[in-house]
């Protein structure tokens, strides 16, 4: 069974809007997110991981979306935070087109399978342009998750 992002989407990891300028800042905004929910027990061990994956390949997608992520021990479950930037950012994405909303996943080194199966879940969501201008559009956190969760469901009904 596969998780769902609603499973491991905290409301208080949203930000809208995100008030970084710069890729790392942005990360790092979303860490701290995730460290005031429970789930990254080492927020500076955290964001070195997602740091250095990111310096290896962006993680910017395309279409003003990133899905940065990674595996670390000061993880203790895996969760997502989502920010929707106040000014769209440069990413360096495949399509060279500046982020307005990113999706990062944390996760424990041993969760390697619920890693991937999340990553392929926040890809397919995202996947739908019509969702992926709702949520952009979201006026704010509330709004952003509840769009998210019916995404959410809606992938479920359809799987």
């Amino acid at each position: 069974m596969s998780l769902s992002i609603v499973d491991i989407l905290d409301p208080k990891a949203i930000r809208v809007p995100l008030v970084a300028t710069d890729r790392r800042s942005a990360l790092e905004e979303l860490v701290d997110a995730l460290a005031s929910t429970g789930a990254v027990i080492d927020p500076e061990l955290f964001k070195k991981s997602v740091w250095d994956r990111e310096q290896q390949r962006s993680t910017g997608i395309g279409e003003g979306l990133a899905i940065p992520h990674g595996k670390c021990a000061g993880v203790l479950r895996p969760a997502i935070a989502v920010g929707r930037l106040a000014v769209p950012i440069e990413f360096g994405s495949i399509d060279h087109r500046p982020v307005r909303l990113i999706v990062l996943l944390a996760s424990p080194p041993e969760k390697t399978t619920e890693h991937i199966q999340v990553l392929h879940r926040v890809s397919r969501i995202f996947s739908n342009v019509a969702t992926r201008e709702r949520v952009c559009m979201a006026p704010d956190a509330s709004a952003l998750y509840d769009e998210l969760r019916s995404a959410d469901s809606a992938l479920v009904d359809r799987s």
